[in-house]
């Protein structure tokens, strides 16, 4: 079931278990069964803590991971390989007593949880972004006794998930209603449950040498080299990763051959906390005001007051605008091809927007889906020519070129697309079941107003030093005017502004 070379890697994962674990299985005659029973029998022949029980659970094929006398609530409905491996190796640490690498806070806030949680978590095994919601669920079942978690493949489940009508991974289910869909970790879980900081603990914080509002490359890069200068370093992210947890492969980050958003974004939070930054998560910045010291005032009412502020906000993906798109996010609209594209096996999609990331999600969505229709604005393509070559050798897609997209249509989900030729402006609808939309990005900076000096696209201005028209306020990364968005060009970006920030200091 495994190759060599994982099995020779799980084997020293598997030397790090601190107590006896018994994998209770419920399996039937099908595929699905016979890989999941040959996945735990050869777990149990690699370490003598694991043993295996036959019985019958909820969903089958399913298995749970318990110590011995005791239900964890853990449990895998379907073949945890691919992205989910990695949860089934915390899972089977955790569950034999290694403590999960966890801030103590989080750990206190779940255990105090009271009442019964059941989860359910909807992924699929090409998911990038659904592990980090199975680890955190898991934890937390691992953590409090009267928390449980089922992460279930959308793909080993159809039926199930077409009843429940998920159209979208990590989609996850509390005591059989709907709770939360999209990436979400441990802390922002635990802040949908009601357990959040007190804004108060905000407030009381002293004033900042340098405060960086965003934790992507650039924010989490800037925090760095403010840090390494010995100052009063604080950061503000409303997710820490940004954008790049979002992105499923990265292979033009000098150094690194191939890696993926999610993990180069747990780099980045790892590396900022071996310095001594205040970092504040799941906050968000609502709006800047310069005085003595800058202050940003945030969501939660609270304000905290620096000398310096460095802006790496970042971008988010560009909406189309039109009717049925916000209606139907979720439930057929989507934006990442790589974690909702198994959702979509045999059926008719569209994807909008003709630039690289379209045309790439078009190219990969042909080999899941029955057809792809691909939208364009634009009298032509903008992809890059090879991506083109590749898209006009597949049978399965259809370009269209010159067109507006005009309403995504539906009832529960998505049921359609209508279009309008841009040239003889003849209306067109084609019936699918899902939009992925591809049309580029947007900078966070709306809550800038006239604060700061922007563009008319809305990028932040700024000088080579990443300084803004404002005093003390500099900016870097996807939210500037900078011409080229790259994750190691905002990587340089913060660095610079973070420079720049202390020669102000210096200076002032």
């Amino acid at each position: 079931m495994l190759d060599a070379e994982i099995k020779q890697q799980l084997a020293q994962y598997l030397e790090m278990m601190e107590g006896d674990i018994v994998l209770k299985v419920s399996t039937g005659s099908d595929e699905v069964s016979r890989e999941m029973l040959s996945l735990v029998d050869e777990l149990a022949t690699m370490s003598s803590r694991i043993k295996v029980e036959h019985t019958e659970l909820e969903r089958t094929p399913s298995f749970s991971v318990n110590r011995p006398g005791e239900d964890t609530g853990v449990v895998f409905a379907g073949v945890p390989l691919g992205h989910e491996f990695t949860s089934l190796v915390l899972a089977l640490l955790q569950v034999s007593g290694r403590a999960p690498k966890v801030d103590e806070k989080l750990i206190d806030q779940v255990k105090n949880l009271e009442g019964n949680y059941h989860f359910e978590s909807y992924i699929s095994l090409s998911c990038q972004n659904c592990p980090e919601v199975v680890q955190a669920l898991n934890v937390m079942s691992v953590l409090n006794p009267n928390i449980t978690h089922t992460m279930i493949d959308g793909a080993a489940f159809k039926d199930e998930v077409e009843s429940k009508n998920v159209m979208a991974v990590p989609t996850v289910f509390l005591n059989g209603e709907s709770f939360s869909s999209g990436r979400a970790s441990l802390e922002e879980l635990l802040a949908k449950l009601g357990s959040e900081v007190d804004p108060e603990e905000f407030n009381n914080k002293d004033p900042f040498d340098v405060l960086v509002i965003g934790g992507g490359p650039a924010g989490a890069s800037a925090a760095i080299y403010a840090a390494r200068k010995g100052i009063r370093t604080g950061i503000v992210a409303d997710r820490f990763g940004g954008q790049i947890l979002d992105t499923a492969t990265i292979e033009n980050f000098i150094s690194v051959k191939h890696t993926e958003g999610p993990k180069l974004a747990a780099s980045l939070e790892e590396h900022v906390k071996e310095y001594n930054v205040d970092v504040m998560n799941l906050q968000t910045a609502k709006s800047l005001v310069k005085k003595d010291l800058v202050e940003i005032e945030l969501e939660n009412g609270a304000t905290l007051k620096s000398k310096s502020v460095i802006l790496s906000t970042g971008a988010r993906w560009r909406n189309i605008g039109v009717p049925g798109e916000a209606e139907f996010r979720n439930k057929g609209v989507a934006y990442c091809p790589h974690c909702d594209g198994p959702l979509f096996e045999g059926k008719d999609i569209a994807v909008v927007g003709g630039g690289n990331s379209g045309i790439e999600a078009a190219i990969d969505l042909a080999g899941i889906v029955n057809h792809v229709t691909v939208l364009e604005f634009a009298p032509e393509l903008k992809a890059d020519s090879v991506l083109q070559d590749r898209l006009n050798s597949l049978p399965n897609v259809t370009v269209l070129k010159n067109v507006q997209t005009k309403e995504i249509t539906g009832t529960d989900s998505v049921n359609g697309i209508t279009y309008i030729d841009r040239e003889t402006e003849a209306e067109h609808h084609i019936e699918l079941a899902g939009v992925f939309v591809q049309i580029g990005l947007v900078p966070n900076t709306d809550w800038l107003g006239d604060s700061v000096e922007r563009n008319r696209f809305g990028e932040i201005v700024v000088d080579k030093y990443g300084a803004t028209n404002v005093p003390g306020v500099y900016a870097a990364g996807d939210c500037t005017d900078a011409p080229n968005k790259q994750i190691i060009i905002s990587m340089g970006s913060g660095a610079n502004s973070a420079l720049g920030a202390f020669d102000y200091l210096v200076r002032n």
